[in-house]
């Protein structure tokens, strides 16, 4: 493994980066690299997409953001001392991380948004498992502090993040044409032998090639609302392009750990993302029971209600039924997401909220008939299980559930409580 680009803007950091994901896939490919990371302003739109184009070139990738750090908490909100903001590049180095990734960008929006999405030190220490970190270009907070001379706070800020992040922090050389880049170098390089903090160097890539860089500068006219050429927010040169291994070895020659650790860093970073599994919310019985042994105690007192109340009659042909259908269920892994749908529309029928009989496929299924989700008897009306639920197309099952519109916000305000906020969502159709 050679060396790898671990700081790269995609088309995702909105007109900033103007690398397009596939295009910068297949360009690291040809440039013989085996890794690559994403590492967009402030976001992970571009994480699932990126995920499958470097997987599809034979290219490992390697998901990361760079985040803009607060000057003091997230949640100050005073101008312009809360919107002086810093870049810290962080890489998720496994699952953990790449949750704890997400989260931080999350809370970024949903806390900290003043101008751009913002984190904070709290919110790192707090969700820094999993996560290497890179000190970032010229705006990161450590190379502020350098430029400023201001040489003791930067070598405070270096201190707090290696304790922060305990996978790992390498302070961030670059060479691409920055007036005060030898300055921050210089700096980083004391920090690092003064501190015991590894070195690591990248291009901050925008662009694939040298001569994309117009096209750069065109997004960057474009976001600042200027003309090309008259914009004092741009990028001081060329040089921010998806570079070979052998350029950037050629031009870390003096500091050869710096690229070495880059392929450190992408040996750690082993992110999987599953996109054919379905990530549901777990149902846990309060009786104690398991899952499946609660979906069936469920079913055996449906089964006596519908005969009791003369809704059917019984026999061999229902317990076949029910057996095939729960050990299919239970064998795709749908068991809790039965138990999730019955319990809102227990809750809502308890309540005296009108909910529909059941529409579309999922009449077919006893089971749901059994714990009240529908209102039609499949058997009687000769409907398929499989329509709804088929081991041989593994799909996510969808049952269509009618409430009553004056009262339907109950059953939302049910489920959000139960769940939590940041668990529910309600979607266009």
């Amino acid at each position: 493994m050679g060396f790898t680009h671990l700081h790269l803007h995609t088309e995702y950091s909105l007109l900033d980066g103007e690398c397009r994901i596939n295009a910068v896939a297949k360009r690291a490919k040809e440039l013989g690299m085996t890794s690559l990371a994403m590492t967009d302003h402030g976001v992970l739109y571009g994480a699932a997409l990126f995920y499958r184009a470097c997987l599809a070139e034979g290219i490992k990738p390697i998901i990361g953001c760079e985040v803009y750090l607060a000057p003091r908490s997230m949640e100050d909100r005073t101008y312009p001392i809360d919107a002086n903001l810093s870049h810290l590049v962080l890489l998720a180095k496994n699952n953990a991380g790449y949750k704890n990734l997400m989260r931080i960008c999350s809370e970024a929006f949903t806390r900290g948004f003043y101008q751009k999405p913002r984190t904070d030190l709290e919110t790192l220490t707090k969700y820094s498992e999993g996560i290497i970190a890179l000190s970032g270009c010229i705006s990161g907070i450590i190379p502020k502090h350098i430029i400023n001379g201001e040489y003791s706070k930067a070598a405070e800020y270096a201190e707090r993040f290696k304790n922060i992040f305990a996978d790992g922090f390498y302070l961030e050389l670059q060479r691409n044409g920055a007036p005060e880049q030898d300055k921050v170098n210089h700096g980083l390089i004391s920090l690092a032998q003064q501190l015991s903090i590894p070195l690591v160097c990248t291009n901050d890539v925008h662009y694939l090639t040298k001569e994309d860089a117009p096209l750069q500068e065109l997004l960057m006219a474009i976001q600042t609302g200027t003309k090309i050429g008259e914009s004092q927010i741009k990028l001081p040169s060329d040089e921010y392009y998806l570079k070979s291994p052998e350029q950037m070895e050629e031009l870390f020659k003096d500091i050869p750990e710096a690229c070495e650790n880059t392929k450190k860093i992408a040996e750690q970073c082993n992110v999987t993302i599953e996109f054919d599994k379905p990530q549901l919310p777990s149902y846990r019985p309060a009786s104690g029971e398991t899952p499946k042994e609660f979906l069936l105690s469920l079913c055996r007192k449906g089964y006596k209600k519908r005969i009791a109340d003369g809704q059917i009659s019984g026999g061999r042909e229902y317990a076949d039924r029910v057996e095939y259908e729960i050990a299919t269920i239970d064998s795709m892994g749908f068991t809790e997401y039965y138990l999730i749908v019955w319990d809102f529309v227990n809750y809502a029928k308890s309540k005296g909220i009108p909910v529909g009989p059941g529409r579309g496929s999922a009449v077919g299924s006893l089971v749901s008939y059994l714990l009240y989700i529908t209102d039609l008897d499949p058997i009687a009306n000769g409907l398929l299980f499989e329509r709804f639920l088929n081991p041989e197309r593994v799909s996510m099952p969808d049952f269509d559930i009618d409430f009553c519109d004056e009262r339907r916000g109950e059953v939302i305000a049910y489920v959000t409580e139960k769940y939590g906020e940041d668990h529910v969502a309600q979607i266009v159709t």
